[in-house]
């Protein structure tokens, strides 16, 4: 391997392993029911949020393959799932790869 990609793999596992590390320090401070850290939360959901609605509406690779319609269809089943299952993700999860490769395949 080269020098350049070793000294890239050391510096980012520095610089994650360094946050997390500050941040297990900065916890105990931290209220779980405190405005800032409600906010932080808001913020990771928002931002996931946006990124799936993203993957979804503008997908990149072989997901761009896959018309709308099957994709919405997906989506709305995994919701419906996602409430029936008493809002457990890992049946939906599971779940809509499956239907989104058999709907794919067969239309």
């Amino acid at each position: 391997m080269s020098s350049a990609v070793v000294s890239a793999i050391l510096i980012t596992s520095i610089a994650t392993y360094l946050s997390r590390f500050f941040g297990v320090i900065s916890s105990k401070n931290i209220k779980e029911k405190s405005k800032i850290f409600r906010w932080f939360n808001c913020l990771a959901y928002s931002t996931l949020a946006a990124l799936i609605t993203r993957i979804i509406i503008f997908p990149e690779g072989d997901l761009s393959e896959v018309g709308y319609t099957i994709r919405f269809m997906v989506i709305l089943i995994s919701i419906l799932l996602f409430f029936i299952t008493n809002r457990n993700v890992v049946y939906p999860t599971v779940f809509s790869a499956f239907l989104l490769s058999f709907l794919n395949y067969f239309f």
